[in-house]
């Protein structure tokens, strides 16, 4: 049988975070909501016909912030899902939510097209630190909003949490994160933030308040510490859950496996190509085809991609896998280039390969590059 991931994108927010680069647009009219909606009801039925011989397994909508849509909006796309896809009957169904917006008529409409976890963009549980970042919600919003979604049948729930934020000290992160893991959420996802250009952030990047370099190490290492004491498992660089609630959606993406997109700028990576669609909403609502990428990629690409993605879990990547699926040579150098890093502790050997240590993943970036540069040599 074979598996395939869907992603929708949602791009509307009633205001844009100072730290936000995703494709988002604030202020929206009804109407324009409306004809996305619609738009991405008919873009679903199209790519239906493509993944006949498919099974669903995973679904998320995200943003932008869903929970701006109504109850008619998630009745149309469960129509739309369920009208083009073979929907596993045990499939991940997951809905972001920014805790100001949503309610329990909205949570009830995506229970009833067959969400059953949802993720709420929660950041910190410090007012300082929340008015700094430009959310709109205050730190009572997250427990109304648990409260709500718990009462309209979710349990499967996730938090997102920042660390490196302006206003931020070790003692607030460590505060908001104690708090979070003791909410009762099956998941968290701590991010450190990065300055994007084009956000407000960006801009006054120079006046920023933010932790120095080590506050921000000591935020990752005891973050993590904390969550581990809290029944949280980390199994990937940001990502922590209690034991079954790892997000089968994201491990798609880890592992390499097949998923559509649909929306603005949400990517695919199916039937041998990878492509994505570009930000433009008036193209979009147009019924105009807005592909602004479509690739091939070769199977040296592909092989790096596998150590890069994989390697961002906990579990690593099987050398024998990479064998029988890029050829021993590949492998070879992989394996030896991971070699020269055990001895200082950032790689560890596993039953069948290698995987990061938790000092390795908070410095993954630097030695993948020089990792995947050696793998290029092929």
């Amino acid at each position: 049988m074979k598996h395939l991931g869907l992603y929708l994108h949602i791009p509307f927010c009633k205001q844009k975070c100072n730290y936000c680069d995703f494709c988002s647009f604030a202020g929206i009219d009804r109407e324009t909501i409306v004809r996305y909606v619609d738009r991405l009801c008919d873009d679903l039925r199209e790519k239906g016909k493509a993944a006949a011989d498919y099974t669903v397994d995973s679904i998320f909508v995200g943003g932008g912030t869903p929970t701006l849509l109504l109850p008619e909006d998630f009745t149309k796309i469960g129509d739309a899902l369920h009208d083009s896809y073979s929907i596993a009957k045990e499939a991940e169904f997951s809905v972001e939510c920014n805790p100001a917006t949503g309610s329990p008529e909205v949570f009830s409409a995506m229970r009833e097209i067959g969400a059953n976890r949802v993720s709420m963009g929660v950041q910190s549980l410090q007012k300082n630190e929340l008015v700094s970042l430009g959310r709109i919600h205050g730190p009572d919003a997250f427990y109304k909003t648990l409260e709500q979604l718990r009462a309209s049948g979710f349990s499967n729930l996730n938090a997102d949490v920042m660390f490196g934020i302006p206003e931020q000290s070790l003692e607030g992160y460590l505060e908001t994160l104690e708090a979070v893991a003791a909410s009762g959420v099956a998941h968290i996802s701590t991010y450190g933030l990065i300055l994007e250009e084009g956000t407000p952030f960006w801009d006054k990047r120079e006046s920023l308040a933010l932790p120095d370099e080590e506050t921000e190490r000591a935020m990752y290492f005891k973050g993590a510490k904390l969550l581990e004491k809290s029944g949280f498992l980390q199994y990937e660089i940001s990502n922590f859950a209690k034991a079954g609630y790892e997000c089968r959606h994201n491990l798609k993406y880890w592992t390499c496996e097949p998923f559509l997109g649909f929306g603005l700028a949400a990517y695919s990576d199916f039937g041998g190509e990878r492509y994505g669609n570009s930000r433009d909403l008036a193209a979009y609502l147009r019924g105009e085809d807005i592909t602004a990428e479509r690739e091939c990629p070769t199977k040296i690409e592909r092989a790096n991609e596998f150590v890069m993605l994989g390697m961002r879990t906990t579990r690593g990547i099987s050398i024998k896998t990479l064998r029988e699926r890029f050829g021993q040579s590949f492998a070879k150098q992989i394996a030896a280039g991971l070699e020269k890093y055990l001895p200082g502790g950032f790689v560890q050997r596993t039953t069948d390969g290698y995987a990061l240590t938790r000092e390795g993943l908070y410095v993954s970036n630097a030695i993948l590059a020089e990792i995947l540069d050696f793998g290029q040599t092929t």
